[in-house]
């Protein structure tokens, strides 16, 4: 096996890098590290989380930066703040001896006129999350002319963010002469290839692992529960694994915060870490966490993505992920650095499926798990207590004034009174909560068996159900609870075996237990019981239950037999072919009817009004057809003189002339265009008068002021009704 002192790097960062623990290079390194060394190309390398990629990337970088120069040489874009502040932290340790570098974190949530300060520094090095960079760069707050070397960490996961569109923006903005990129990633998505396939020439590609899989560090196990017991077995768990250090992932920030506060109110040493904290709270977190001031962390992927946190036991999925890919990213958060991991997954019988999945995705089974009992984890929880005690460090200057005192208390007990108070001192809590504990573990046939046994449950209880009736259905506003409250508050009885209840619009029919029948037939027939006067009695005919049937445009989609056969073997189709056969043949009626304009029959309804005035049927739309006829010849078709001529209207001049006169008559009732028109009752939202105007619905007053004297847009109506129609609405004359 190789070590870092084989690649050729500086002495500055062999020492930094000694000083961190590291003593041989993971694969991911082992591959990268020279070739980076040795040449300035694309490159390509892909490894699971948790697999040392900081650092393949990393150690070359600096020691390719020209500490001399005071501009920005380097640009790595990562997907949340979280991995920013962990690369940045990274680089900076390993740059420890190599103080003229600089690395600087550009990432959301953070003050931004600090990050302003930060770059008026001119680092080499800049480690930023995509929407702030962008940000930056059209503030014009940074220069990358110079950059020698673009670098994509986690490209899989921050594509998957959302963050394509900055991304692209950003890589056009780099200079793309002298500039080589790498990217890092645990899969390969078409978002990636493509940006591969963009902005990369002929990259080397190195690959640790099979694609997707997961690490073969970490232990895979799944519990089967029912969905409604979630939280139980998460408990459960966590107290039969005392020495649990890890991560507990949730789908939702909501269901993150709820699952960490339902935890500390239970006495569990966890916090949350989701999008909706500030970035002070999670920073705060997360420091305490890797401090192992906290046991467990409650997260979402989102805000997980990145942590790298040594020695974590465990990881949780609380929820399966939707995107099965993303299993892989939560297994990889533990069995880093050689060290074996768990990744524990809950699912309820109808996310069995998704193991199956997972376990192509990973490639290895994943083993199902048995839920503990309550006397396990007791045991469990005990042992460990006693593990303790036994290899505690014992400080003998702090305590020995004390013990004297402590002897002669206690004196009086022997060895095993003292143990026994001591164990009942420490798990009275333990004790008590698992006494009654029910077995958690759900057998995944079970629901099979479940649906069995109430079908069986089911036909039971009908050989000894009778079926009543009662008056009260759909139309009495009547639900299943309504009627059985009703039957309770009746009966004064809440212990009566109800089936069955078919509702119908008036009525109501119910199965209720064949011994209660007389019973409840007394009690409604009481008034002082029922004053509502609910009829209740036995059903005559006992109707049979009915398979529902769909309906398709009010027809039954299932057939019967005789439909089901050919035409030619049904006897009523071959027998109404055959007539149809004989008659004679007939000739294709045309659509449009023939018209006979020289008929006296009135074409449409002529109404009279109160004042003896007539006018067309208001339904005047039923008529439109003959009307339109009537008005394509030009020949009866009146002239717009005649047409003004009738309804009272003359020239402009005229018109002009007869307002003013009716503006000085000031006759009440009047309107400026011609009020007596309204006292017929005629509505200008019946008809329009002039083919070309636009009247609205009837104003009672008449038209307005600025209609009179506008020709015929705005016309006076008329106390004589006009035969002209009104124009079709919404289409053109033929």
């Amino acid at each position: 096996m190789s070590q870092f002192t084989d690649f050729g790097l500086n002495p500055a960062l062999l020492k930094a890098i000694e000083e961190l623990g590291f003593e041989n290079p993971m694969p991911i390194q082992e591959k990268a590290i020279p070739v980076l060394l040795e040449q300035d190309t694309d490159f390509v390398g892909l490894a699971q989380t948790g697999t040392g990629k900081t650092a393949a990337f990393g150690l070359p970088l600096l020691q390719k930066i020209d500490a001399t120069q005071r501009c920005v040489q380097a640009l790595i874009l990562c997907p949340t703040r979280e991995l920013c502040m962990q690369i940045t932290r990274d680089l900076q340790h390993y740059a420890k001896y190599i103080p003229e570098i600089y690395v600087v974190p550009v990432y959301g949530g953070a003050s931004i006129e600090v990050q302003f300060k930060e770059l008026a520094r001119k680092p080499q090095v800049i480690v930023a999350t995509p929407g702030r960079l962008r940000d930056m760069i059209r503030r014009n707050r940074v220069d990358f002319s110079n950059v020698k070397t673009m670098i994509l960490d986690e490209a899989d996961e921050m594509l998957n963010m959302g963050f394509q569109e900055e991304v692209d923006d950003i890589l056009e903005y780099m200079p793309r002469e002298g500039r080589h990129t790498m990217l890092f990633s645990a899969t390969m998505p078409k978002e990636v290839e493509a940006i591969l396939n963009k902005y990369m020439t002929d990259p080397v590609k190195v690959a640790v692992g099979e694609r997707n899989s997961g690490t073969a560090n970490v232990d895979h196990k799944y519990y089967m529960m029912a969905a409604k017991d979630r939280y139980s077995v998460l408990k459960r768990i966590i107290d039969y694994t005392p020495s649990i250090y890890g991560i507990i992932f949730c789908r939702t920030k909501l269901e993150t915060q709820e699952i960490a506060d339902s935890l500390i109110q239970d006495g569990y040493n966890a916090a949350a870490l989701h999008g909706d904290l500030s970035q002070a709270m999670r920073d705060n977190v997360m420091d305490h966490f890797r401090k192992r001031s906290l046991q467990l962390l409650v997260a979402t992927d989102v805000a997980a993505r990145g942590i790298d946190v040594s020695d974590l036991t465990h990881i949780i999925n609380y929820n399966l992920p939707d995107d099965i890919e993303t299993y892989v990213h939560r297994s990889g958060r533990t069995g880093r650095a050689d060290k074996r991991g768990i990744c524990i997954s809950l699912v309820h019988l109808r996310e069995k499926h998704k193991v199956k999945q997972i376990e192509k995705i990973v490639g290895r089974p994943i083993e199902r798990a048995v839920i503990p009992t309550g006397k396990e984890v007791c045991e469990k929880q005990l042992f460990n207590h006693i593990d303790r005690i036994e290899h505690v460090d014992i400080n003998r200057e702090d305590i020995d004034d004390y013990l004297p005192v402590i002897f002669k208390k206690l004196e009086w007990m022997s060895r095993e009174e003292l143990i026994t108070r001591m164990v009942a001192l420490n798990f009275n809590r333990f004790l008590d909560y698992y006494k009654d504990a029910v077995d958690l573990n759900v057998d995944e046939n079970s629901e099979k068996k479940d649906k069995k046994e109430r079908k069986k449950e089911r036909d039971r209880q009908d050989e000894t159900m009778k079926r009543l009736y009662f008056g009260l259905g759909k139309n009495d506003h009547a639900l299943p609870q309504k009627i059985i409250g009703k039957i309770n508050d009746v009966t004064r009885s809440k212990n009566i075996p109800i089936g069955r209840i078919d509702l119908f619009n008036d009525f109501s029919y119910v199965d209720v237990e064949e011994s209660f029948v007389p019973m409840i037939l007394e009690c409604f027939s009481d008034p002082r019981n029922n004053p509502t006067g609910i009829v209740v009695e036995v059903a005559k005919e006992q109707p049979k239950r009915e398979k529902k049937t769909s309906e398709r445009n009010g027809r039954d989609e299932k057939k019967t037999r005789e439909q089901k056969k050919p035409r030619e073997e049904r006897p009523e189709e071959t027998e109404r072919l055959a007539n149809t056969r004989q008659e004679e043949p007939f000739e294709k009626k045309s659509k449009k009817k023939n018209r006979d304009f020289d008929d006296d029959k009135p074409k449409y309804k002529v109404e009279r009004s109160r004042d003896g005035h007539e006018w067309l049927d208001p339904d005047w739309r039923n008529h439109l057809d003959d009307i339109e006829l009537f008005l394509d010849d030009e020949d009866m078709r009146p002239s717009r003189k005649e047409r003004n001529e009738e309804r009272g209207f003359g020239s402009k001049k005229e018109k002009s002339a007869k307002a003013k006169k009716e503006k000085g008559a000031g006759s009440k009732g009047s309107s400026r265009s011609g009020g007596s028109a309204m006292k017929s009752g005629f509505r200008s939202s019946d008809y329009d008068i002039d083919r070309g105007s636009r009247s609205s619905r009837g104003s009672s007053r008449g038209t307005s002021s600025r209609d009179s004297g506008r020709g015929r847009r705005g016309a006076a109506r008329n106390e004589e009704p006009s035969y002209y129609s009104p124009k079709r609405r919404g289409g053109k004359r033929k």
